[in-house]
């Protein structure tokens, strides 16, 4: 029996050491955040989901016109016993606050000085490849990933200097350790939410030439929240705190 073998298995990324500079990342990250935890610094995970238009109606696309879409960005931050009290934030994709990104940040940091004192804010890091032209030729070389200390945000602007200005520390998840961000198991409650019952959210308007239908995303969207228990956030948070740990031990 003959088989063919796929030749992109022939090339091997060699990632030791790009391992071993995230490792380093991933190490500094944690004893930051244990140090600060330490000194009475409440653990504030930030983090923003997409929601296309399509995962909202229900309605079958092909990808390529799923793409021309609006897109919703939800923002919203969580501690390790639920949501935090705060208003979260829906945005559309094309009508972003371009003016004063910032501002969004800021109120959050004022509502968590006021609501928990000093807090260590949690954010995604962002990554950015490295691109180098050679000039002799022209070509285009793209080496490792660089890992660099932004947050992962297309909605809002967090700055380290608007968090120090009200008492906070923010802090960025190495991109290879994204897993230790629990919003992602929010972000997953919300959707398979949406999923679940949106139609239980619509209406429908049946007419002689056209048929309308209404969703009542503002509802939907607030009862999706609500279904990310302080139980499902206490097994999130314990899963990272469980890799927290085996990080610390294995990267000392």
């Amino acid at each position: 029996m003959f088989r063919i073998v796929n030749p992109l298995l022939k090339h091997i990324i060699h990632r030791t050491s790009l391992d071993a500079s995230t490792r380093k990342q991933c190490l500094q990250y944690l004893k930051t955040l244990r140090a600060l935890q330490l000194t009475g610094y409440n653990t504030i995970f930030l983090g923003e989901t997409d929601l296309s238009e399509s995962l909202i109606t229900g309605e079958k696309v092909p990808h390529e016109d799923d793409l021309n879409w609006p897109v919703w960005t939800v923002v919203h931050a969580g501690n390790s016993q639920g949501w935090v009290p705060w208003r979260y934030r829906v945005f559309l994709r094309d009508d972003l606050p371009l003016d004063k990104p910032e501002d969004v940040f800021q109120e959050l940091c004022d509502f968590l000085s006021i609501t928990y004192g000093k807090c260590a804010i949690v954010v995604k890091e962002k990554r950015q490849p490295r691109v180098k032209i050679d000039e002799s030729t022209q070509e285009v070389e793209i080496s490792e990933p660089q890992f660099t200390p932004l947050p992962l945000f297309s909605s809002i602007k967090c700055c380290p200097e608007v968090a120090k200005a009200t008492g906070h520390e923010l802090l960025s998840v190495p991109f290879p350790y994204n897993h230790l961000h629990p919003m992602d198991a929010a972000w997953s409650s919300l959707k398979w939410f949406i999923i679940n019952n949106r139609k239980e959210f619509s209406l429908t308007t049946l007419e002689k030439t056209y048929s309308y239908q209404c969703i009542l995303f503002s509802d939907l969207l607030g009862k999706g929240i609500e279904k990310m228990s302080p139980n499902k956030w206490k097994i999130a948070v314990n899963k990272v705190r469980r890799w927290e740990n085996y990080y610390l031990d294995k990267f000392t």
